[in-house]
């Protein structure tokens, strides 16, 4: 062993000692603690890696990122995966590629509709809008929280190119509904997957994991979600000629694929012919799309390898706590309405959502505001209703630019009365118990 790989090794040895001295010792939770909805759940393992992948120097994307990108793959059950630097960027890519002159005449442009949803989080109809295209808005189903597909019909117009929604809260939408309906209107079909990660779906007599029914699928990595590298995110189909393109978009928009650092993958690489460019023109440097660097680096990647070895943990865990904190709130439905899983579904659940009942006697943020004073994190339904939100101000008062479908009923519902909180792996029994008994409390002496 050289003096390089014996120093190497200590380190590691060392890293392992400081998670132990720094991390590995927590006091048990007493009730009036904190109970974050998220956090990192990690050990020594994701540390080791971190500090490995750094000793390496390599820094943008390598070896550890095509492990990540591979073994994530592989677990989905799908034949690409592309490594990216947040789940919001994971999203813009995946519209993105739908917009590309290679798809032909089913290549999405300005002008024309997406069906989405304003319940949720800002970054699923960001790109529509982005790119030009105008989001078509149908509302969601309570206590699901996911798309009303008796709307999609009501929804299509002759402009109609594809439907981008999420899963909320880990709860798979109705996806033998709304991939025939895409299928039968030669529409794309884009599964934001950020707050789903490990749900699963039967899918025609199928077990799949969600995020591969659609066309195009999309995780984030950001700390509160099913696994972490701080940032990151993926994009993820089975489509040779999509994969290509959000690979060119993520990579400023290059024609090449040769991985970084290496040259001559693409055998092309000195006597191709592009556009008007002189023949042979280094292949590396021919731009076929006009993209971004939205990259991650071999540091998130060597988290994320840790990570994906504890998914299937982490998703048992969110599914034991949301089980557990479900039943203990159950009998309050005279205040509150609770969610519920979706047909044909097993949710992967990003947190418990809740709605206080019109008839409670109280608000949302009454409750919310007590939990807090009892040191519970909540949180709302992200943007409740993006309609509402200054960023649609223009959009708004122009009255152009998108289009609701009927009405919004149960979105603004969520706006004014829901919020959720946490199921995360972290959590312990006794702070599960803490939040139902908090939440019991509050409900049976203001009702």
């Amino acid at each position: 062993m050289s003096n390089a790989q014996t120093i190497r090794e200590q380190i590691l040895a060392l890293t392992e000692k400081y998670y132990q001295a720094q991390f590995g010792q927590k006091p048990p939770f007493q009730p009036g603690d904190r109970v974050n909805y998220a956090g990192r759940v990690f050990d020594q393992e994701e540390l080791r890696e971190l500090v490995s992948a750094s000793l390496e120097f390599w820094l943008t994307g390598g070896n550890y990122t095509r492990e990540f990108e591979s073994g994530l793959a592989s677990w989905l059950g799908v034949r690409y995966c592309s490594l990216v630097n947040s789940g919001s960027s994971a999203n813009l890519l995946a519209f993105a590629a739908l917009t590309s002159p290679a798809l032909g005449g089913r290549r999405i442009q300005p002008g024309d509709e997406v069906i989405t949803v304003a319940a949720g989080f800002p970054t699923t109809v960001a790109p529509i809008i982005q790119y030009g295209a105008a989001p078509a808005f149908v509302d969601i189903t309570i206590p699901q929280y996911n798309i009303d597909v008796s709307q999609l019909e009501k929804a299509l117009s002759p402009r109609t190119k594809a439907v981008m929604i999420a899963h909320t809260m880990g709860n798979p939408f109705d996806l033998n509904r709304v991939r025939p309906f895409c299928d039968a209107n030669k529409l794309w079909l884009i599964e934001d997957n950020c707050d789903a990660l490990g749900a699963e779906y039967c899918y025609q007599g199928v077990w799949k994991k969600s995020g591969t029914v659609g066309h195009i699928g999309t995780s984030s990595f950001y700390p509160p979600h099913h696994i972490t590298m701080g940032e990151g995110g993926a994009v993820y189909t089975d489509d040779p000629l999509l994969h290509r393109i959000v690979n060119s978009l993520r990579d400023w928009g290059r024609d090449c694929w040769c991985p970084p650092g290496k040259d001559g993958t693409c055998g092309c690489r000195f006597d191709g012919q592009f556009g008007e460019l002189p023949r042979g023109y280094d292949h590396k440097y021919v731009y076929s799309h006009l993209g971004y660097n939205l990259k991650a680096t071999d540091l998130q990647a060597a988290v994320g390898c840790a990570q994906l070895k504890k998914l299937d943990q982490f998703v048992h865990l969110r599914r034991k706590n949301w089980a557990l904190l479900r039943e203990l709130l159950d009998g309050l439905s005279e205040t509150l309405i609770l969610p519920e899983e979706g047909p044909d579904s097993r949710a992967s659940w990003f947190g418990l959502l809740i709605t206080v009942k019109e008839t409670a006697g109280f608000s949302r943020d009454d409750l919310t505001r007590y939990l807090e004073s009892k040191n519970i994190q909540t949180r709302n339904l992200f943007a409740g209703n993006l309609l509402r939100h200054p960023c649609f101000d223009e959009l708004r008062k122009s009255g152009r630019g998108y289009r609701v479908v009927e009405t919004l009923d149960n979105t603004d519902t969520v706006m004014e009365r829901s919020f959720w909180i946490g199921v995360y792996p972290g959590m312990t029994e006794e702070m599960l118990r803490y939040m139902a008994e908090e939440i019991r409390r509050f409900c049976e002496t203001h009702t």
